[in-house]
């Protein structure tokens, strides 16, 4: 069983993950950030992030192309972005790079 001091570290590096992903989709969605650079080097924040979600946050990539997107890769919803293939995160890439 965890300590109270064990709980309360874990929830502080949890809530500063979620932090810093809200941070990463809001300069997705503002364009200060590009989704296929962040795909090739994902920091390690993201990683646990499931890819759907993250490309919810790219400008006009809606449910229906993030589907799309992820069936053209052969890529499960569920998978994370540090669960991804290299095959994947390069077909990905691609897909995204202008």
């Amino acid at each position: 069983m965890r300590t109270l001091e064990q709980r309360l570290d874990a929830l502080r590096r949890a809530n500063d993950i979620r932090s810093q992903r809200a941070r990463l989709k809001k300069d997705l969605k503002q364009g200060n950030k590009k989704i296929d650079e962040i795909l090739a080097d994902p920091p390690e924040f993201i990683r646990t992030a499931k890819v759907v979600d993250v490309l919810l946050a790219v400008p006009n990539c809606g449910k229906v192309k993030s589907s799309k997107v992820l069936n053209h890769c052969r890529i499960s919803p569920n998978k994370t972005v540090g669960g991804l293939s290299e095959r994947q995160r390069r077909e990905l890439v691609t897909f995204f790079r202008p």
